[in-house]
């Protein structure tokens, strides 16, 4: 199952399930993110300070004092990932959407010759697999988009995006949380809050595995689910 799994410094270890970037190898990533969860709860495995799971690796930092490497490499090499299942952990979401926030559906509408309407359809259709979470917190990477859709990062990244917003890339679709610096394609945003740092147990609203469709709502609506 694992491709590699290495040490990173004196307190890490990376566990590498190979370069591609899919939904059958990023599920095995949050298959033993949620079991190494599971186990550091119920107190089985201690020492572990943090694991975090991305495309296709999961890397483990530990407390030098309460464990080593070489527990936690014998650990791994004993699950049996066919006893996993990821299923019972994923939600599945309703996002609301707005386009009227949009900022270069015109832009991809020429790239891609298609009507705004059509790829506004394309994307309400897709459901997307939460591949990870990262780059600020609660930020999901979200695939897997139609291909019609398929498009690089802006030449020139903007300074500020406006939080809230979805972009496309690639295979690839996202939502800024904050206001922060992107060179994604946007098109649409959302009222959804999906970093609450007063809930201590569940401060990121959306987890690796979660699946989303997105809801087509109005700007009126938009305004009013953002003051509740």
């Amino acid at each position: 199952m694992f491709k590699k799994l290495n040490n990173i410094g004196d307190c890490g270890i990376v566990c590498d399930f190979g370069e591609e970037v899919n939904r059958e190898i990023n599920s095995n990533v949050i298959k033993l993110f949620h079991h190494i969860k599971e186990k550091v709860l119920d107190g089985s495995l201690k020492g572990i300070v943090n694991y975090t799971p991305s495309y296709n690796k999961l890397i483990i930092n530990f407390d030098l004092d309460k464990i080593n490497s070489y527990k936690i490499i014998d650990f791994l090499k004993s699950v049996d990932f066919s006893k996993l299942n990821l299923f019972q952990k994923s939600k599945k979401w309703t996002i609301p959407i707005c386009y009227d926030f949009e900022i270069d559906l015109g832009n991809i509408s020429k790239i891609l010759k298609m009507e705004k309407e059509e790829i506004i359809n394309i994307h309400l259709n897709t459901n997307f697999f939460i591949y990870m979470v990262g780059f600020i917190p609660g930020h999901p990477f979200m695939g897997d988009l139609n291909p019609k859709l398929f498009l690089n990062r802006l030449k020139t990244p903007r300074v500020k995006i406006p939080p809230g917003s979805v972009g496309i890339v690639e295979k690839f679709c996202n939502i800024y949380p904050y206001e922060s610096p992107g060179g994604w394609n946007i098109i649409g945003r959302t009222p959804t809050k999906l970093f609450n740092k007063e809930n201590e147990i569940r401060p990121c609203l959306l987890s690796p595995g979660d699946t989303v469709k997105f809801k087509l709502i109005s700007k009126k609506e938009f305004g009013k689910l953002a003051n509740e």
